[in-house]
């Protein structure tokens, strides 16, 4: 996925405020290297501690503008690290359709090459759920400097692919797969799914991890997931060199994680 030649995206500023205020959050249109456009919002840090960006990746029918993506990106920036939200294609304002963390990882990529551009010289990626597998694929096959990441943190995220041990797993499945159900994604969630299977099936984050190193990894999970028992993130972390927390008391994925952990997160994305 090298980020050379004809690839390279095309970024747009649709924003009017970057003009009037330094530290004003700056909105953008991205393009892919397979020529999806991406929606993406840059919110500079409020202390100005250090040049280290993170890009935070969503989970399944999320976006950039959601509350817990908002909360999340503002918790990060005032603690010190600026931050690059963005919608997956298929979500928010964002281009294409779905691929539930396949082809996703070109649009991280972008997200990544814009917070560089942008001059942070170092970059973080944070994932949630599907946005967590993303963020593990996209560090075991970007190697391009100015799309890798220096630091990876992935929270709720899956281990492997198709699984359906739990009841919101089934029903999210049902949402994939089924033309019914991507009609539920459609017009419950705002969420465009794209109806073809995987060819080939994508490298499964268990998969990624080991390719990770020497990226400082850290795996994030709460003991409460309704989506993914503690298997899925002691599986991630015991195939490769990562540090695991565990959270007591945590459900799942962005909506479950509370300011506490997010400050911790920043703090450890900043200095890993």
């Amino acid at each position: 996925m090298s980020s050379e030649g004809e690839g390279r995206f095309h970024m747009v500023d649709v924003s009017s405020l970057t003009s009037v205020h330094p530290r004003a959050p700056r909105r953008a249109m991205l393009r892919t290297d397979d020529g999806v456009r991406i929606e993406a919002v840059y919110e500079p840090s409020r202390a100005s501690v250090t040049d280290t960006a993170v890009v935070l990746a969503h989970g399944f029918t999320g976006s950039a503008d959601r509350p817990a993506v908002r909360r999340a990106a503002g918790v990060l920036a005032e603690r010190g690290t600026a931050v690059v939200t963005f919608s997956f294609r298929g979500h928010g304002r964002s281009g294409g359709r779905s691929t539930v963390g396949d082809r996703e990882v070109l649009d991280l990529s972008a997200a990544v090459r814009w917070a560089r551009d942008l001059g942070h010289a170092r970059v973080a990626t944070l994932g949630f759920s599907m946005g967590g597998s993303v963020v593990l694929r996209h560090a075991a096959l970007e190697r391009g400097p100015e799309s890798r990441a220096d630091a990876v943190a992935a929270v709720s995220a899956p281990a492997r692919w198709y699984y359906r041990g739990t009841a919101p797993m089934r029903r999210l499945h049902w949402v994939v797969t089924r033309p019914a159900g991507r009609l539920v994604g459609r017009y419950g969630f705002g969420t465009r799914i794209d109806s073809r299977a995987w060819d080939p099936v994508p490298l499964s984050p268990v998969e990624a991890v080991p390719l990770i190193a020497p990226t400082p990894l850290l795996i994030v999970h709460g003991d409460r997931d309704p989506y993914f028992p503690l298997d899925h993130p002691r599986m991630l972390a015991a195939a490769g060199d990562a540090e695991l927390w565990l959270e007591r008391g945590m459900g799942h994925a962005e909506n479950a994680a509370d300011e506490k952990l997010l400050a911790r997160l920043g703090d450890w994305l900043t200095r890993a």
